[in-house]
């Protein structure tokens, strides 16, 4: 969304209130079932601008773990001082990446560095549950459903050998 901000610049109003429907970037694995629903506010302090937005999204997907269906709203505050095109040095722009957005002219386009720190802050993996244990590496059942009666130690196979040789010497004393 491009913001007309001279209204802003001419001291005319204090604030640009935003509301807005702004469509993500797509994620493996995920579907958004929705774009993100973003509100917030543009406001002016004495030549001092501070745009204030919060971004909400609706998504699906599957448990990293255990392949379950996962869903949620993933919400996001950004928050950033708006500078002028050229106050700013290189150097400071990039150092502050994450401070500023930049005004270029009378308007203010917040779509790119919303869309970047939604996909920043997006988790990684889904989880159905924080101490989800995942699936049995053997036969596949999720184990929150219950034990599968899978061996849970299994012995190395360059070793086996060597588990002989201990029954072995166990038969020995016990025949003396």
């Amino acid at each position: 969304m491009v913001i007309d901000v001279g209204p802003l610049l001419r001291g005319e109003v204090h604030k640009i209130d935003i509301d807005y429907m702004l469509a993500p970037e797509t994620l493996f694995g995920v579907e958004f079932s929705a774009d993100a629903h973003v509100v917030g506010c543009l406001t002016d302090n004495a030549g001092y601008m501070r745009l204030v937005l919060k971004a909400e999204l609706e998504y699906r997907g599957e448990c990293a773990r255990c392949l379950a269906p996962v869903s949620g709203v993933f919400s996001l505050d950004f928050e950033r001082t708006v500078a002028a095109e050229g106050v700013l040095t290189e150097q400071q722009l990039e150092d502050g990446w994450d401070e500023y957005v930049v005004l270029h002219g009378a308007e203010l386009d917040v779509d790119e560095p919303l869309r970047e720190e939604i996909m920043l802050g997006f988790p990684k993996k889904l989880l159905c549950d924080e101490d989800c244990p995942g699936l049995c590496p053997k036969c596949g059942k999720p184990r929150r459903e219950g034990d599968c009666g899978c061996p849970t130690r299994e012995i190395d196979p360059r070793l086996a050998i060597l588990a002989t040789y201990f029954d072995k010497k166990d038969d020995e004393t016990d025949g003396n």
